[in-house]
């Protein structure tokens, strides 16, 4: 083989190894996001549950917490919304990581009746 050649071999798999550690990189940021989705639609769920449990009709203001999970803190708020039905009260919940985030991290909405 001439320098030449090795040379070009050296360049192709230099590329390609680039190209690798891109891939894995952009994997890296997807599954952090994928995480924080899946611990904060956890942290919607266990509030839809509690609101369910508790077997009170909701009211129509915010009401604001927050709860610890998986070592992160979590901020949370719930209100009930008017639906067509007047027996009927829809229930929205939305769980940010951060406490001044503009857009919640996931919004849930469930139904409840009388």
């Amino acid at each position: 083989m001439t320098l030449l050649e090795v040379m070009v071999a050296l360049a192709i798999f230099a590329l390609a190894g680039i190209a690798v550690m891109s891939s894995v990189s952009q994997q890296l940021v997807g599954l952090t996001a994928l995480e924080e989705k899946t611990l904060a639609t956890w942290v919607a769920d266990n509030r839809l549950v509690e609101i369910k449990l508790r077997k009170s009709w909701p009211g129509l203001t915010w009401i604001n917490g927050k709860e610890e999970m998986a070592g992160q803190t979590w901020y949370w708020r719930w209100q009930g919304v008017e639906t067509q039905d007047s027996s009927f009260r829809a229930i929205d919940v939305e769980v940010r990581n951060d406490e001044k985030a503009k857009d919640p991290r996931v919004t849930l909405r469930t139904y409840v009746s009388k």
